[in-house]
């Protein structure tokens, strides 16, 4: 295990959550339909038909939730604003009272010691902008760069750190390729051009942010899946670049080299020819500098060469262990990824915006939660980046996903990522087993003691 003297005094130690599923409260104070409330709404596109209509209350019972997070001992606090909170129609009339509540929560954070690291976009686009034609309608991105303003405007005095979205592959892919999230679209066209309006939206209101409130420190969120070849084949090792491709080099590529890679561009002709929808000058705005770049790590993808073509299929590792998301641990692939991110594109100061893991957990007769698997996941993680500091990687926090159970997508309630329990009939917080633990890792870190084990 890494020692604790591995992190920087300075490192930032975080939890993150995201407004649709903690905040409830969607006919509240003036918040219009996202396109996850019609999503939800949908007979069978999410388990049970569930949906964040009430999720962890969060919009009511915050106060509570600082506190434990000053308990934690968090430094920071990765929270997302809900667009149609602030703006109902996507565009055009504020809604006072959405800016009010964030207004608020951001004072109780800072009263608390914790400072707010607010994700602008993170899957809740208003629905009145998807009628409209959504991600895919460059109208959607110059929508975004208002709804920035707006936000910037009035809390920019507090906010020093703004991410302006958080893992475009997946609202683009999952929401316009496959259909699997909000809103439900199966179109490649439009999840290629929903990929392009995102990364050109976060170029745009970055410029935005630092005009209205200077000296904001702005990033980006990516979920990065670093590839591995099933075998030493020269037919898996395309297949792993091209995973490499599809999912880390298309975003990383245009935000540091101005440019979409190559080989995925080829790979994408037969069937869109055209390619994504680049204008003059978006490349110049999708590769403005960032101040920081947040990274949410998982797993890896092993990747074999598909013996009829197309995309590559993936491999389950046998012999590996995996979450109840089905997902592989592997704590070494956080490394890797860190280390080549470092090497490939000098990045500036990398947050892991994201880590965690979901289990089945529930509360013992004394009314505690135990969750060893949770914890040594957390923790193998922390070891990875410990040593990817060491490797020079400019590594500025951690956030833990999440700090409260919550609605996790088309699985409704039935994942569990929180450090904290939430009994959603009665919406109780239990700090679990793994809370304590990372209360206790924090405070070594620190102190500079040395490492806290799993099992302690």
């Amino acid at each position: 295990m890494t020692e604790k003297s591995a992190f920087p005094a300075e490192f930032a130690w975080g939890a993150a959550t995201a407004a649709y599923q903690i905040e409830g409260a969607v006919h509240e104070d003036g918040r219009g339909e996202s396109i996850w409330d019609r999503f939800c709404a949908t007979p069978g596109k999410v388990r049970n038909g569930e949906s964040g209509a009430i999720a962890c209350d969060f919009y009511h019972r915050f106060p509570d939730d600082v506190r434990l997070m000053r308990e934690l001992g968090l430094d920071a606090f990765r929270l997302s604003i809900a667009w149609p909170r602030i703006l109902p129609e996507g565009r055009g009339k504020v809604n006072q009272a959405g800016l009010d509540f964030y207004d608020r929560l951001v004072d109780e954070l800072l009263e608390q010691g914790v400072t707010p690291f607010p994700t602008l976009y993170h899957w809740d686009l208003p629905q009145t902008l998807e009628d409209e034609g959504g991600w895919a309608a460059r109208s959607t991105a110059e929508a975004f760069v208002g709804y920035a303003e707006a936000v910037a405007e009035r809390l920019g005095d507090r906010v020093s750190h703004w991410i302006t979205h958080n893992e475009p592959w997946v609202a683009a892919w999952l929401g316009y390729g496959s259909g699997e999230h909000a809103p439900g679209r199966s179109n490649p066209d439009d999840a290629l051009a929903a990929a392009h309006h995102m990364l050109l939206s976060h170029g745009w209101a970055a410029e935005a942010i630092r005009r209205v409130a200077p000296g904001s420190k702005i990033g980006i969120t990516l979920v990065l899946n670093p590839a591995y070849p099933a075998s030493d084949s020269d037919a898996d090792r395309l297949a792993a670049q091209h995973g490499d491709g599809f999912f880390n080099r298309w975003f990383l590529d245009p935000l540091f080299r101005g440019s979409y890679p190559a080989d995925i561009l080829e790979y994408f002709a037969p069937s869109s020819p055209s390619g994504p929808p680049v204008q003059d000058g978006d490349l110049e705005a999708i590769s403005a500098p960032l101040d920081f770049l947040g990274v949410n790590y998982y797993s890896r993808q092993v990747l074999r060469a598909n013996p009829n073509g197309g995309r590559p299929t993936v491999v389950r590792n046998p012999d590996s262990s995996y979450t109840a998301m089905d997902w592989e641990i592997y704590p070494d692939g956080l490394y890797d990824l860190l280390v080549r991110v470092k090497d490939d594109y000098d990045p500036p100061p990398i947050y892991i915006t994201e880590n965690g893991a979901a289990y089945g957990d529930h509360t013992t007769h004394d009314g505690e939660v135990n969750d060893p698997e949770r914890r040594a996941y957390i923790e193998a993680h922390l070891d990875a980046i410990g040593r990817a500091i060491e490797a020079g990687v400019p590594m500025a926090g951690y956030f833990v996903w999440s700090l409260l159970d919550n609605f996790e997508w088309a699985h409704g309630y039935s994942k569990r990522f929180g450090i904290v329990y939430v009994d959603y009939p009665t919406l109780e917080r239990v700090p679990k087993a793994s809370y304590h633990w990372y209360r206790d890792f924090i405070a070594a870190s620190r102190n500079g003691n040395g490492a806290v084990k799993a099992s302690g």
